[in-house]
């Protein structure tokens, strides 16, 4: 009873941390660009750089927790992710941050790639929806402080105290979990999949840089090669999974209703919610011309409405099954992400603050019973892969999101207002700036509410919800298997 929590403590540090950062991160976006001279390129991949190590990691690091232990791996991650954040701290140039994210990227692979499959190991069936629930409002409550945080921080003593923060915090959770932890899974010595990593990482980086690079320069033939080199490796990728005696992606586990449906699901709604607040952050502070702190507290209703409802969605997924909570969740952020592809260029904060909160509502409904019908589902000994391919996807649906809405913004805007609109600066003169930017904000929100729209359909044909007395009947025949 008293491991159990600790677990959920810990683990929700780490959740806290992770969301933290990212919050801070891109509230002190424009401020970075201005103070390292940065370009809109490399602005953006201070954000995408962490997400993309994190995703090509993940689900190596995955397989290697189901061979040398889940928690082994949870607190190396501790220790990488806080002496990333040091670094960062110390950075002079925008290429040398992008660097140093990376490295800050690999300690949250490792913690995001055990985080839940270390919950769900310690935690019985029909208290595991409840668990994950509150672990996912600890985290997104880290990004509703770091909002503010990070604006105060910033306004006050500069960016690189955004990365401060993370020094203590992570010291301790490093200690705390090396000391109190232990190992309760299946440990399995198999190969690591070398073919398949090289594949997945080369394809998804070479596709994304070939995107936000032709964004800028409008899509010449090595931008072309580049995204269609990537396509290919990521082709390649999935012929090698299929062939593997020790895949790096469990392919088997899609066979399962449950999961499959829950994986895809995530992997579309985090494609439409992930680059909302990237979008409205731009907007508010390069078009609206707010300083950081402001900024952040006008992102704030999305956040809190997802914190409000992750719990109790979690709680009652436990009882009644995830699906109607999921694909009424989806379809909540769906109608608010149509609202602001609607928005007049002169929109008040009032209607754009409702819209955020449908938005958030939605995705805390959807979230937490998505992620326990998805680990519920996996075998016992399959629960250290099934968490990487789940945080894997969902990094990979963020990145995409974040690639979709620069390469919009970049086709559709002159690079020098561009430039000027990350960096928070006064625009050109004779450039208008609401109506320069609605418009392409108005696509990229037609576009996300058009990808929530089909992430309902695997959500609602996930099958008939499965209950505590379902789910332990399970656990019980994988644990006699």
């Amino acid at each position: 009873m008293q491991y159990k929590y600790t677990v959920l403590t810990n683990t929700t540090i780490g959740a806290f941390m992770s969301q933290l950062d990212g919050n801070i991160v891109l509230i002190a976006l424009p401020t970075i660009t201005r103070s390292l001279n940065a370009s809109a390129f490399e602005a953006l991949w201070v954000l995408m750089g962490y997400i993309l190590m994190t995703a090509v990691l993940l689900l190596a690091f995955g397989r290697l927790a189901d061979m040398y232990g889940k928690v082994r791996l949870y607190n190396l991650g501790f220790a990488v992710f806080t002496i990333g954040s040091g670094l960062c701290s110390l950075s002079i140039t925008g290429g040398m941050l992008v660097f140093f994210r990376l490295v800050q990227g690999v300690g949250a692979a490792l913690i995001w790639a055990n985080n839940a499959a270390i919950l769900t190991d310690a935690f019985p069936p029909n208290e595991r929806g409840r668990a994950i629930g509150v672990n996912l409002v600890a985290g997104i409550s880290g990004s509703v402080i770091g909002l503010i945080l990070g604006g105060i921080l910033t306004v006050a003593l500069g960016w690189q105290s955004i990365f401060w923060i993370n020094l203590p915090i992570g010291a301790f959770a490093t200690f705390w979990a090396y000391k109190k932890l232990r190992e309760l899974g299946t440990v399995h010595h198999e190969r690591i999949d070398l073919p398949g990593n090289v594949l997945f990482a080369g394809g998804l980086t070479a596709f994304l840089v070939g995107l936000t690079l032709g964004a800028l320069s409008g899509y010449t033939l090595v931008d072309v090669a580049s995204i269609g080199a990537g396509l290919f490796m990521v082709g390649g990728f999935v012929y090698v999974e299929l062939h593997s005696r020790t895949p790096l992606m469990d392919l088997t586990l899609f066979r399962i209703r449950a999961f499959s449906a829950g994986i895809l699901s995530n992997f579309l709604a985090s494609i439409a919610r992930s680059g909302v607040s990237l979008v409205l952050t731009i907007y508010f502070q390069g078009v609206l011309i707010y300083d950081a702190f402001k900024a952040g507290l006008a992102l704030i209703p999305f956040a809190v409405a997802f914190v409000s409802l992750g719990p109790l969605s979690g709680y009652l997924s436990d009882k009644y099954g995830p699906r109607f909570f999921t694909t009424t969740g989806l379809s909540i952020s769906t109608a608010g992400l149509i609202g602001l592809a609607l928005v007049p260029a002169n929109v008040s904060y009032t209607v754009l603050a409702l819209l955020m909160v449908l938005v958030g509502a939605g995705g805390g409904m959807f979230v937490a019973p998505n992620i326990s019908s998805i680990m519920s589902s996996a075998p016992v000994t399959r629960r250290g892969v099934a968490s990487g391919m789940s945080a894997t996807l969902v990094t990979t649906g963020a990145l995409l999101s974040l690639s979709i809405s620069f390469a919009v913004l970049a086709t559709s805007i002159p690079i020098n207002v561009l430039q000027a609109i990350f960096a928070g600066l006064s625009l050109p003169s004779g450039a208008p700036s609401r109506d320069l930017f609605i418009g392409p904000m108005h696509t990229i929100f037609w576009i996300m509410a058009i990808v929530s729209l089909v992430a309902i359909v695997p959500s609602a044909l996930r099958g008939r919800g499965v209950g505590a007395v379902v789910d332990q009947r399970l656990e019980v025949r994988e644990q006699v298997a």
